[in-house]
């Protein structure tokens, strides 16, 4: 369970990063102020786990992880 949730940790910290880097670079591409970043990331957050929710990973979780390896998945069910 720990590797699990270590495993999940590094996930939602790295998509986050990413988010964020993707926004900045969108915002000076587009040369507007910096504070659209934020929107912008809520807008890759929110693509991401639509995505991630119906395509990738479990449906009805934003998680990009298998359900093996996700948290949030009950015991048992992982397999």
């Amino acid at each position: 369970m720990q590797n699990r949730l270590l495993l999940d940790l590094v996930e939602r910290a790295g998509w986050t990063g990413a988010q964020a880097a993707l926004g900045l670079a969108v915002v000076e591409l587009a040369d507007v102020p910096v504070w659209w970043a934020a929107p912008v990331a809520l807008a890759l957050a929110s693509a991401k786990s639509w995505v991630a929710g119906r395509l990738i990973g479990r449906p009805g979780t934003a998680s990009t992880l298998p359900a093996a390896k996700d948290p949030a998945t009950p015991p048992g069910m992982g397999a």
